[in-house]
């Protein structure tokens, strides 16, 4: 987190990794969950009042378009984030749509969360599951998805799913398109010499004849999501969660290492003795072999 764009999370830490220069919705959205998902369990508002900071800072960088709650993809940090990627990913809207649920859960029922929410989930529903089915927009259709965007709609599966337990008003929107989109994704598993390896279109009918790790994570995913209805709400730390927190954990520089302990004068002395025993023995060495050659 820095001052660029006015602030957000960058998309690699290391600067010597590709991608550092760029700001992008889904490196800040796993923070805004985290931090929603961290409110919810401990109370400490801390955690939600930086959830709520990175919510409005998406909006005033322009990643979340607040009129139709679109979620772009991010931009880079050279022109200040003016020149953003409108490419639009379902784990986006995915992610920062179960944060919300969180928010909204926490804060018992909150109508700004409720709002938020339900628009979130309106642009997703419509973005990412024309006829009820599974689709990402950017890519699939021209068939440029990475190894990475393959796996995105097991995500949006398992996430609004989730997102019904928290929020129970929208079970009767999301879940039924769920249950489409899901058995679309298995009519479509009839791939390979068993017939039972998954592709990446489900809309077709058909295995489209490419498979892989994503591909089969999507529709394990998209079958779990349909379990939700047998799965307990999230705990917290007042309804059974038993993880204890340290808020002040990792205040301190280093403090995982033990502290280092001042240097004696028997300390210097000693390194001493040690460096002028190994310098003679390289004087004595280089000797021999000189006297050798």
């Amino acid at each position: 987190h820095d001052d660029t764009c006015g602030g957000g999370l960058r998309w690699q830490i290391p600067p010597t990794n590709p991608g550092y220069s760029y700001k992008n919705s889904i490196a800040n959205g796993c923070f805004f969950n985290l931090g929603a998902r961290l409110a919810r369990y401990t109370g400490n508002t801390t955690y939600s009042d930086w959830a709520e900071k990175t919510w409005d800072w998406m909006i005033s960088v322009g990643f979340l378009n607040k009129e139709n709650y679109a979620i772009y993809d991010g931009a880079d940090v050279s022109n200040n984030c003016t020149q953003i990627n409108k490419a639009e990913f379902s784990y986006n809207n995915a992610v920062w749509t179960l944060g919300a649920a969180y928010m909204y859960n926490h804060q018992t029922g909150s109508d700004t969360w409720k709002s938020r929410l339900e628009k979130l989930v309106d642009h997703g529903l419509e973005t990412f599951f024309p006829d009820g089915i599974a689709y990402e927009p950017s890519c699939e259709g021209v068939g440029t998805c990475t190894t990475d965007m393959v796996s995105f709609k097991g995500y949006i599966h398992r996430w609004y799913s989730t997102m019904t337990q928290l929020a129970p008003f929208m079970a009767p929107k999301v879940l039924p398109v769920l249950k489409t989109s899901t058995e679309a994704a298995i009519k479509q598993c009839t791939g390979g010499a068993l017939g039972r390896q998954c592709g990446f279109k489900w809309n077709t009918g058909k295995y489209d004849g490419r498979t892989g790790a994503g591909q089969e994570m999507n529709v394990v995913g998209a079958v779990s999501s349909l379990l939700i209805g047998d799965a307990a709400v999230p705990v917290t730390g007042d309804s059974g969660g038993t993880s204890k927190g340290n808020p002040n954990a990792g205040s301190k520089p280093n403090s995982f290492q033990r502290p280092e302990t001042p240097v004696t004068a028997g300390d210097k002395a000693g390194a001493g003795i040690v460096t002028i025993i190994i310098i003679g023995s390289l004087c004595t060495a280089l000797t021999w072999m000189s006297i050798g050659a």
